[in-house]
């Protein structure tokens, strides 16, 4: 699978490759900040198949936590297209930053939704995990 996206104002493109380990939507509150109070739709990508082509993004992570993720976003107009967590490989790439979205097809799972609001829609039969599901091997 080939995906090409990039933000809003298309300051920075890129390309994934490779097929995606997951899809899935976050309700943490993080991402509610990020996404303008919505659950954010996201896939994990083989990090060997991901690169910028069009410009570079700006980073940031919270100096107050003591495992923070990484964000990385458009410095022009603000866009969110990846997460990097520690010890996760995997680029935690955007759905919306996608050029087509309707590629995602549907989430396989709903996670954090301790922090899911009530106005956030869950679709029925989706799997829900209240933090993160167990890691096969855990």
């Amino acid at each position: 699978m080939r995906l090409e996206g990039g933000c809003y104002c298309g300051a920075v493109r890129y390309v994934a490759e490779g097929e995606p380990r997951l899809k899935a939507q976050c309700h943490c509150r993080e991402c509610q900040y990020i996404s303008g109070g919505s659950p954010n739709m996201f896939m994990l990508m083989p990090p060997d198949g991901f690169r910028y082509t069009r410009g570079a993004p700006k980073e940031f992570a919270r100096a107050d936590l003591e495992s923070p993720v990484t964000r990385e976003f458009c410095a022009e107009c603000g866009t969110h297209l990846t997460t990097r967590r520690p010890g996760l490989p995997h680029v935690i790439l955007k759905v919306g930053t996608l050029d087509d979205p309707a590629l995602f097809g549907a989430p396989q799972m709903a996670i954090f939704t301790i922090d899911k609001q009530p106005f956030h829609q869950i679709p029925d039969g989706l799997p829900a995990f209240e933090r993160l599901p167990k890691r096969q091997g855990e």
